[in-house]
């Protein structure tokens, strides 16, 4: 607000004066979009140029030389954002109306446009190969399936990435950025298996500043499953090993999750190091916020309540949890599908309708499989055979089994007197 309606008096603030800031705000996310589109385009070329020769180390040299003089990316100040500045706006302005300042209330009689929150999807097979061929995301909130947040921590799994214990608390206890980055050793329980969310760090420009959750119900006791207490006891004793190495060097600062020399963990370095890993797996792309929703969909999905689910991931009210995070699973979703269709009989009459079998085709397949039975029939007496040893034969050669004899079950009979057993083989599947 300050670099467009900062020296204005309040009490001559109007309605214009917000349109205009709205206006400008508007026309600087038109900016940002193409200066965004453009180091976009100049980074996809840098790629594409090849690293030998000096015509193209020239080239690499200009062009690394003109993204460094673009504006780095940024972010557009969409409409929830803007929702956000009027009420902030609004909230001020009210206080000066409490105080005599001012009798008028301009934010609250500025239009805009209705903020749309986007809707969580999963990351199908139909969608994955989509985002392939266009390059294009199905929503800007994506979640992944638990087979692919699976293999996102193999991923770091078999590089030993020593932050893989990080994203494993996001993935499946919904941690947000700076609550995770700010997490204390002393407010780890292992005994109990509890994990104490009670400050976060945040990103104020680029600096970072240590303070309390985002809201009252943000600061909460999270329950740990086993093996993340497992994951975190070594990660505590990998942490200490470091700590030996680098001696006096390192930086005490109590966090659980640290830079190699015990330092904090920035926040946006985090999210550039996630994407970069994301990229390296080949995997659907989400963001790290997104690793939140994965975990509240597989907490859904398990048939979990969504009360607990609420109080996890710190949601003042489990309203909240239901409408942002409940993108359920394919399979839990055809579960549910399903479930619900067998709750109700249905009659005879209403069962699905059976397409007629044209009598023609039962009478030619009738025919077929008499002469089938013939032939089965004229090849036992042929080689003094049964008929279930033919049809057994004839069915290990179409299945590509290979029939062995067994010496179980004879036949008896008398020569001269003398008992003779002779003992015919039985065909069965190898």
């Amino acid at each position: 607000m300050i670099p467009y309606i900062g020296t204005i008096r309040v009490d001559r603030l109007t309605v214009p004066h917000l349109d205009e800031m709205f206006e400008a705000i508007a026309q600087a996310n038109v900016e940002i979009i193409e200066a965004n589109a453009a180091r976009r385009a100049a980074v996809t070329e840098l790629k594409s140029i090849p690293w030998k020769g000096g015509e193209n180390r020239a080239r690499r040299k200009a062009m690394k030389e003109a993204i460094a003089a673009m504006p780095p990316f940024r972010r557009v100040t969409g409409p929830s954002t803007q929702q956000h500045i009027r009420a902030t706006l609004r909230a001020a302005l009210n206080v000066a109306i409490g105080r005599g300042s001012i009798t008028f209330n301009a934010a609250q009689h500025v239009e805009l446009a209705a903020a749309k929150r986007p809707k969580a999807m999963v990351w199908t097979d139909e969608r994955v190969a989509e985002w392939l061929r266009t390059g294009q995301k199905p929503s800007p909130v994506m979640v992944w399936t638990p087979e692919q947040a699976g293999a996102f921590l193999d991923f770091l799994a078999d590089f030993r990435h020593r932050l893989l214990p990080l994203f494993h608390l996001i993935t499946f206890r919904g941690l947000r950025r700076g609550e995770a980055c700010g997490l204390r050793w002393s407010d780890f329980n292992t005994e109990t298996g509890e994990l104490t969310i009670a400050t976060q760090l945040v990103q104020d420009g680029w600096d970072v500043v240590e303070s309390a959750p985002k809201t009252d119900s943000g600061e909460r006791i999270i329950s740990l499953d086993e093996y993340t207490v497992e994951v975190l006891e070594a990660h505590r004793a990998a942490q200490a090993a470091e700590r030996l190495e680098w001696g006096d060097a390192w930086q005490d600062t109590g966090r659980i999750f640290t830079q190699e020399n015990g330092e904090w963990i920035h926040p946006g370095t985090l999210t550039d190091m996630f994407e970069r890993f994301i990229e390296l797996s080949g995997l659907p792309s989400i963001r790290l916020h997104d690793l939140r929703h994965v975990a509240a969909s597989l907490m859904l999905a398990a048939g979990v309540d969504v009360k607990i689910v609420s109080e996890t991931l710190g949601h003042s009210d489990s309203r909240i949890t239901r409408d942002i995070y409940q993108s359920v699973m394919p399979k839990a979703a055809r579960d549910a599908a399903e479930a619900t269709a067998a709750m109700v009989p249905r009659g005879a009459a209403r069962q699905p309708v059976e397409t007629p079998v044209d009598p023609r085709v039962e009478q030619a397949a009738q025919l077929g499989i008499d002469h089938l039975l013939a032939k089965i029939a004229e090849a036992a007496q042929r080689e003094g055979r049964t008929a279930e040893e033919i049809a057994q034969l004839a069915l290990g050669r179409l299945t590509g089994q290979t029939p062995v004899s067994d010496t179980n079950g004879h036949a008896m009979g008398t020569h001269e007197g003398a008992k003779i057993i002779a003992f015919r083989p039985r065909l069965t599947p190898a």
